[in-house]
């Protein structure tokens, strides 16, 4: 079978994190994926051939965004950019010719092995693919390449105000997930019923990959012991918990907002070349050697 075409949408804009050689490295190690960053931040160096960098103004985006939704985009913080992400399919339809699936990610993570993951006989089986069970998972998310989810954010009732807001609304996995996943609190039986009289449910995965540790949602074993160090080797990632176990990316969202705020950059970052190496890790005090 072959390996469906997949294409991450990602505006961006400000100034790169300090972890961006780690995530560049993880794109690296997912050569036949693609990812294409819309920019003012230009083009860091050493980036993978996989990945494109569309280099433009804030202002020159929203007027973009504004033409293609036919609204006025005109927000003061890149941070409303989160609430435009069910909508970039629609946005950059002109960059999606040859892809089959197009998706949207953040990069405060870094990337496993994708495709060892995202099977393509998992791919030929959903239009949506969620990593977490209940909601979309801002952070990273696919959709398949047809119009019916390139505009299935247009299913939302008001949609143009929640987007032309300068509020963020998260509309990615608020008003979005609501579409797929309705009356998510009640009984498992109950839910299932509802799930296969909505056909937005019916051809979507949303599936716990337990790549965002250190929050609401309980670990593997049910506990909230989570994994104190990550492991990155050559395009695979493990955690000092879960043995052998591969995860397709870890969205260390947690530790960038409680545990790395008490270090500087450079004591977070390591070893100046570290992001190179054959093997790393990813820990509460930054990127370390394994």
């Amino acid at each position: 079978m072959t390996a469906p075409r997949l294409l991450f949408l990602i505006p961006y804009f400000g100034r790169w994190p300090f972890w961006m050689p780690f995530f560049l490295q993880s794109c690296r190690f997912n050569p036949d994926v693609r990812w294409l960053f819309f920019t003012d931040c230009g083009t860091p160096p050493n980036a993978p051939d996989n990945i494109h960098f569309r280099v433009m103004s804030f202002a020159d985006y929203c007027a973009k965004v504004s033409t293609r939704l036919g609204i006025e985009f005109r927000p003061q913080s890149p941070y409303k950019l989160c609430d435009l992400k069910p909508a970039l399919g629609h946005v950059h339809a002109d960059e999606l010719d040859g892809f089959d699936f197009w998706g949207f990610s953040d990069i405060d993570l870094v990337y496993g092995d994708l495709r060892g993951y995202f099977s393509a006989e998992r791919l030929q089986r959903f239009d949506l693919l969620s990593t977490h069970e209940r909601r979309i998972s801002g952070h990273l998310c696919l959709l398949r390449n047809n119009a019916r989810m390139r505009e299935a954010f247009m299913q939302i009732p008001g949609w143009q105000a929640k987007l032309a807001s300068s509020e963020h609304s998260a509309f990615d996995e608020g008003a979005f997930s609501r579409l797929f996943i309705r009356h998510k609190s009640w009984p498992t039986p109950l839910r299932r019923l509802v799930d296969i009289s909505n056909p937005w449910r019916r051809r979507s995965e949303f599936a716990e990959a337990f790549s965002t540790p250190n929050g609401r949602v309980a670990w593997l074993d049910g506990s909230f012991n989570f994994p104190r160090r990550w492991v990155w080797q050559l395009g695979r990632l493990r955690n000092d918990r879960d043995g052998m176990r591969e995860f397709p990316y870890f969205h260390f969202i947690g530790w960038k907002c409680d545990a790395w705020p008490a270090h500087n950059e450079l004591e977070l970052m390591g070893d100046a070349t570290l992001a190179e190496q054959d093997t790393w890790s990813i820990t509460p005090q930054g990127f370390r050697e394994v």
